[in-house]
Parts: C-alpha cells; sequence; structure tokens
C-alpha cells in the first residue's frame, strides 16, 4: 500500500532538523562579505599556514596519496599524534586503538555524542558555549544542561555545577581554552569537574582545538591527563587553529579503545574519511618542534593586546583579557546600537567590521544580549585597520 502522502505544501522534515537553526558565526561571515567589512566575526586567520606544511600537503598530493585513507586515520598521523601526546603532556596513545581522525572538530564532537551518549540522556554544556555543542547534542537525541560561567573570571559555581549532575547525566563538554570568552580552566578547577565525573560515572568530552595558544602564564592541562579521568575522557582537537588552516577539516578524538570503537563506527558512515593528503601534511604539522608553539603564543599575544587596545579606543571593554583562544567578549550596550544582533548588524553595515552577537552563544537569550565577540586571528594590518573603523564610533557616534 502506497505512504499516506502528508498536508499538501507541508515541508516533511525531522524534529531534529527542525531544532537546528543557522550557524550564527557563518551568517556573520556572509553579511561581512556583503558589505565588504573586515570579518572579526569567524575564527579563521588571514595569514598563512606554516611553509613546510603546506609543502607537505602539495608533496602528498603530487606522490598521488589522493584516495580513501584508512577510514580512522592514516598511520602516519595517528603516530604523529601518540608522539605530540606524549611529548606535551606525557599521555601514552595507542595509534591503533586510541585514535579516530576526522573531518574537523566538529565531526569529532558529533561522533562523540552520538556514539557515546544515547537519546533521553542529558548532556552538561558549560556556558557561554560555541553553538555546535548544543547541536551535537540535538543530533544524538540528548538533552543539553546549561551551566553558567560568570564574569569576571568566567568561573563555575561548585554548587550550582555539582547540581546539573543528575541519574541521566552521560556526558559533561569542556572546552579549554574557551571559544567564545578566552577561559583556560585551572588544575583546581579540573579536579572538581572530575570528581563529580567520577562520582556520577559521567563521560568528559574536551575541545582542546585551541591548546597551543594561551597567554599570561596559563597553562592547557588536558582533562584526560587529571587522576581518574584516563579512561573517561574523550579528547577532542584538530590542525585548524594551531597550524591556521581550518578549511583543511582534519581532526581527531583521542580515548579509551572502547569509546573510539563508537566513534569510529558512527564516523564511519558519516564521512568515511578526512582528506588524505592534507592527514599526510598533519603529520609533518605534529612535529613541529617546540619553538613554532612558542612563536604561535606569543603572535597571538601580540594580536591581543593590540585588540585590546582597538576595543579600548571604541569604548569597549572586555570584562577580563583572555588567557588563551583568539576571541573576546564585550559588552558593546555601552554604544547605544540596540540588542547585541541590532549591534553587530550595525557595526558590519555601518563601521565595515563584523562581529558575533552574544547571544549565540548562551542557551537564553538574556545574558549575552549585551555582548558582542570578535576574533582577532588576523594580520596586525588587518586588525589595525579595523581600529581605524572602530574609531567611528567614539568620533561620530552612530
Amino acid at each position: 500500500m502506497a505512504a499516506e502522502a502528508g498536508p499538501p505544501g507541508r515541508a516533511r522534515v525531522s524534529a531534529t532538523a527542525a531544532s537546528l537553526t543557522e550557524s550564527v558565526i557563518r551568517e556573520m561571515t556572509r553579511l561581512a562579505l556583503q558589505h565588504n567589512a573586515i570579518n572579526l566575526a569567524q575564527g579563521f586567520p588571514d595569514f598563512p599556514a606554516p611553509e613546510e606544511v603546506k609543502r607537505a600537503a602539495v608533496a602528498a598530493i603530487e606522490a598521488d596519496l589522493n584516495q580513501y585513507p584508512i577510514t580512522w586515520g592514516q598511520l602516519s598521523i595517528r603516530e604523529a599524534l601518540a608522539e605530540k601526546y606524549r611529548h606535551h603532556y606525557g599521555m601514552t596513545i595507542d595509534p591503533e586503538r586510541d585514535v579516530c581522525v576526522t573531518c574537523g572538530a566538529t565531526e569529532a564532537m558529533i561522533g562523540a555524542m552520538v556514539g557515546c551518549v544515547d537519546p533521553g540522556q542529558e548532556v552538561i554544556i558549560f556556558e557561554p558555549f560555541y553553538e555546535n555543542y548544543g547541536a551535537a547534542a540535538a543530533i544524538a537525541g540528548a538533552s543539553p544542561r546549561y551551566v553558567t560561567l560568570r564574569e569576571p573570571g568566567w568561573s563555575f559555581d561548585e554548587a550550582e555545577l555539582a547540581a546539573a549532575f543528575g541519574n541521566r547525566t552521560r556526558a559533561i563538554v569542556l572546552n579549554t581554552p574557551g571559544n567564545p570568552t578566552g577561559k583556560v580552566f585551572t588544575r583546581e578547577e579540573l579536579a572538581v569537574i572530575a570528581r563529580l565525573c567520577e562520582k556520577h560515572g559521567v563521560l568528559a568530552i574536551t575541545d582542546e582545538i585551541y591548546e597551543h595558544i594561551v597567554y599570561d602564564g596559563a597553562r592547557h592541562i588536558p582533562m584526560a591527563t587529571v587522576p581518574g579521568m584516563e579512561d573517561r575522557t574523550i579528547t577532542i582537537s584538530a590542525l585548524s587553529k594551531s597550524y591556521s588552516v581550518t578549511g583543511w577539516r582534519v581532526g581527531w578524538a583521542i580515548a579509551p579503545p572502547d569509546l573510539t570503537d563508537a566513534i569510529r563506527r558512527v564516523h564511519d558512515f558519516v564521512t568515511v574519511g578526512a582528506p588524505t593528503p592534507f592527514q599526510e601534511a598533519g603529520a609533518v604539522a605534529l612535529r613541529l618542534p617546540d619553538s613554532y608553539y612558542r612563536q604561535l603564543a606569543a603572535g597571538y599575544l601580540e594580536r591581543r593586546d593590540l585588540m585590546l587596545g582597538v576595543l579600548a579606543a571604541a569604548g569597549l571593554r572586555p570584562a577580563t583579557a583572555p588567557a588563551g583562544a583568539y576571541y573576546i567578549m564585550t559588552d558593546a550596550s555601552v554604544l547605544g546600537l540596540g540588542d547585541d544582533t541590532a549591534t553587530a548588524r550595525a557595526l558590519t553595515r555601518k563601521v565595515g567590521v563584523a562581529a558575533v552577537p552574544g547571544s549565540s552563544f548562551y542557551a537564553r537569550a538574556g545574558p549575552g544580549r549585551s555582548k558582542i565577540r570578535f576574533s582577532y586571528s588576523k594580520k596586525l594590518a588587518t586588525l589595525r585597520e579595523a581600529g581605524r573603523r572602530l574609531a567611528q564610533l567614539t568620533a561620530d557616534p552612530m
């Protein structure tokens, strides 16, 4: 018997798809292109990737490494990941059993959610948060439960966090260094989270993509290195931010074999594999010397301090200088341009500088209505030009 047709003219989509909204960050990028604005909304560099990494990608293509990779990652990059994590963090990783190479950290996060969280279970997410986390939970059929990080230090209340854990809690998402705040969780904060995870049998899914971009003595500590968390942490990262190759889409998840196996199963049927030549180039990137990471952090520190000055000159000040990553959240209510969305659109259209409305980083719009986020992953010259344009706000109020 033929399937009964739905009401005429009504698109039939899943409840999951209907619950997802377009990325506000990507929307602001399109608006920036439309108005020829400097794009400080989306976090991608406008400066080149390391030469040796680019040469490695070209060499891989010319060597005809252009076909399907091993589904969970070329051996070269899995071995390089094991070496890197051992060198930087003292972690012992089996490249055969503990690693799944994905199409970016975004796929790794969705793979972790779908592979390790059942529909109806809960996932704790700190807010303000990168917008993909809630979407990943929705795709897995899980319910997000939000715990607010509060200014000025973007810290959490231990009692509030403890109250978020319950019988349905399966995982907590941790982003450190964090987007959009630049928050770097301390060892003491990680220990609190670890105790709660152990008490309730909860997994930690950690987005550590900005791991090498830290300032002012802050130190990135992988959650998997905190005592008791070795067997209950899924560590996610990618080439994108550390090596300025956001378009290559090569990321990874590192976890105990049972969790890795679940992620691999999802990954196999979602994307099959990440781009082969870029995985080979990634193996070269992951073996860059320590001096590369020192220069990376120093370069972003210079950009951060320049951007803090740019914003101050425009009458904008963040609650605190970011300790990591390359974003600044600032209170834009002083501009008198309306709420966060109206302000971000006005800056893009009339000033020529694009930012992201702060409410897109919160579950409820209220806490972010006065905030906007700027990325400073740009050339110094680009940031200076953004400063020149933003100076119009004080010279000629809109």
